[in-house]
């Protein structure tokens, strides 16, 4: 397998013999540490010969550089010096081999082969390993999560997608309204064409219908030039109308002439032009209360209101919390140069616990904080803010205060006075020997009477268990098939 390899060596000779030795790969040489540092950051190498000693500096902090940057590389370090501490040195500062001189021609090429070996195997099994948390993580167009709900969701964007009907989506803030309008222009036959994007509620009253369908210059005022708008740049594509129930009364008629007729007619002009767009509009309101209370036109919303999309919150997609946390903790760690790799146990079981009433946008903002603050291979509970480390609203401990707000029995914490007979203590702590159970049944109690806090949500339970949610699924089929439900 050619490959390209970068000799670093002081003897120009001895730097040509290896270069005549590896001629079946492409072979660049250096004779310094600093034209060595100025090449690895130039160069992509496959390989590196590294002699130890150079006039500048030393082999071994040129290894170190290339270790900490975690460049790809294979390194094999050469020197003349037999020493079995300087070879402990090298291979415990990321040397791949050892070399030491004189060796054969054949010595080097077989130890170069094997480096580049090594690394091709080492970018299939990252490529590989990448592949399988793909295949692992349920993603859906951006989405994250395979919960029943969130499968309901996908079921209806996939039937959506291909036709023309008007979608309104609805939901609390930050369950990924715009998400979901993304999705449906990209699983249908408009993926590639324009999405546009309007905010509603960011765009002063004023200024929204010369926002959706542009303006001639002199208008109004300000006007100093002609502008399409939004419905004529998303021509082909779709339009996305996020916050429809923050739009002006008066500017709704106008939207809903437009949605009939498909003519787009800019402010100060006297005629108007043909557009073909998907419209996706989305509100965090409910849409037939801001009717009833006359914020919005009956006419508009069932010109609207053809494909329903609801999106459920965060606290009702069961399981779905620790998936997304899983997948935005190592994409934010990539942005922000940091190590994390995954969630320690107590952090999950937090997560999995907590309400989220900022929904998804909430828990990658706790996350992003948490990253960019602190740093390390995992994300401990202690770096996480005080409303999920503390147990406030429905991490564990807030569970426990719930369930004895609502009169759901709760262990004693008053210790017994211990100063009776061993009996007598062993009674009041184990009862008598009628009181024991089967250890299975203590378990199953257990696991239920979980649940039951949780409101049926098994992977609450199961983060309060701290075990798997899928050891508490096994446990129910085994429960079941003999008949012990």
């Amino acid at each position: 397998m050619k490959a390209r390899v970068l000799i670093v060596e002081d003897d120009p000779l001895m730097a040509e013999r290896y270069a005549f030795d590896l001629a079946a790969h492409t072979v660049d040489c250096v004779h310094s540490g600093q034209e060595a540092v100025a090449a690895l950051e130039r160069l992509t190498p496959d390989a590196v010969v590294l002699d130890v000693h150079l006039p500048d500096m030393n082999g071994l902090d040129i290894l170190r550089r290339i270790r900490s940057a975690q460049m790809p590389v294979g390194v094999v370090v050469v020197t003349s010096q037999a020493s079995v501490r300087l070879a402990v040195e090298a291979l415990q500062a990321g040397a791949t081999d050892f070399l030491v001189k004189p060796f054969t021609p054949e010595r080097l090429q077989v130890t170069i082969a094997n480096v580049v070996e090594k690394q091709r195997l080492s970018r299939q099994v990252e490529e590989l390993t990448e592949t399988l948390r793909e295949e692992r993580t349920n993603t859906f167009y951006g989405f994250i999560g395979a919960s029943a709900s969130m499968r309901g969701v996908y079921r209806i964007i996939e039937a959506a997608a291909p036709s023309k009907a008007t979608v309104f989506i609805t939901g609390e803030s930050g369950t990924g309204k715009e998400l979901c309008a993304e999705a449906i222009h990209r699983a249908g036959p408009r993926t590639g064409k324009p999405f546009v994007a309007v905010n509603c509620a960011a765009i002063p009253k004023d200024l929204m219908e010369s926002e959706l369908f542009g303006h001639l210059k002199g208008a109004f005022t300000g006007a100093t030039g002609t502008r399409d708008g939004a419905a004529s740049r998303a021509d082909g594509g779709t339009l996305f109308l996020d916050e429809i129930g923050e739009m002006d009364i008066n500017l709704q008629g106008k939207l809903l002439r437009f949605l009939q007729t498909g003519m787009v007619q800019k402010v100060g002009a006297d005629s108007a032009q043909k557009v073909d767009i998907r419209v996706v509009c989305a509100t965090n309101r409910d849409p037939l209360r801001e009717v009833e209370e006359g914020r919005f036109r009956e006419d508009l919303y069932y010109r609207l209101h053809v494909i329903p999309i609801h999106l459920p919150p965060l606290r009702e997609r069961d399981g779905d919390a620790l998936e997304i946390a899983d997948a935005l903790l190592v994409k934010l760690a990539g942005e922000e140069g940091k190590g994390f790799r995954r969630l320690e146990r107590r952090a999950a079981a937090a997560i999995a616990s907590y309400d989220w009433p900022g929904n998804v946008r909430q828990l990658e903002n706790v996350l992003r904080s948490a990253v960019v603050l602190n740093d390390g291979p995992e994300l401990t509970l202690e770096m996480l803010p005080p409303v999920l480390s503390t147990g406030t609203r429905s991490t564990p401990a807030g569970l426990l205060s719930e369930a004895a707000a609502e009169g759901i029995p709760r262990p004693l914490t008053a210790e017994p006075a211990l100063n009776g007979s061993r009996e007598q203590v062993a009674t009041l702590v184990l009862g008598s020997a009628a009181d024991l159970k089967p250890l299975w049944l203590i378990e199953k109690e257990a696991i239920e009477h979980a649940i039951d806090l949780c409101g049926g949500n098994i992977p609450k339970a199961a983060a309060l268990l701290e075990i798997s949610p899928s050891t508490i699924y096994r446990k129910k089929i085994t429960w079941s098939e003999k008949g012990l439900d």
